[in-house]
């Protein structure tokens, strides 16, 4: 119910005409932390993550640095491994998410919004900042994007919620260098 009366009251979605163009798929390397909250269930982990056009390789680590899991996907599938070498395979992110995590996550968008812009494969609003030059709040896919805290050319702390679903990131380091 509070779903649908908040989004009776967005505005209509428009897409930001310079998203896909300035950033296109550009690759990068982002390594911090992460907390996920679904309905009752909690956790956290540093995480690891290469993004490239082709795929993403995603390293999961316990707060002690334990690996937790290693996720690797392209545009034919995802794997999940875990330390004692069991996988799971999907089609997709979201359907691989839904199927281990019992929710599915948005990896597609996060390549994007995880830079302070919308996916190009749906409508989406940006609310900018004071100086109006950058994201503060992106809505798209049912989700919210919370830019809170940013250095000069990037976010470093991003706050994402979904009915019964927040995920926080904190950015410890970014490299835009390729493999």
């Amino acid at each position: 119910m509070f779903a649908m009366a908040v989004a009776a009251c967005a505005p209509l979605q428009t897409r930001d005409p310079q998203a896909g163009a300035a950033h296109g798929d550009a690759a990068f390397d982002v390594t911090g932390r992460l907390s996920a909250r679904h309905r009752s269930e909690a956790a956290s982990a540093g995480f690891r993550w290469s993004h490239r056009h082709d795929g993403d390789e995603l390293s999961l680590a316990s707060p002690l640095g334990q690996t937790l899991a290693e996720l690797r996907g392209d545009a034919s599938s995802v794997r999940l491994t875990l330390p004692d070498g069991r996988t799971t395979q999907a089609a997709d992110w979201e359907a691989l998410t839904a199927n281990v995590l019992g929710a599915p996550l948005p990896v597609r968008g996060l390549a994007w919004w995880i830079r302070g812009v919308g996916h190009p494969g749906s409508p989406h609003t940006i609310e900018r900042d004071a100086g109006g030059a950058r994201a503060a709040v992106l809505r798209q896919d049912g989700w919210e994007i919370v830019y809170e805290a940013r250095d000069d050319e990037r976010p470093l702390r991003l706050r994402m919620t979904y009915p019964d679903t927040e995920i926080r990131l904190v950015i410890d380091s970014w490299s835009t260098s390729g493999r």
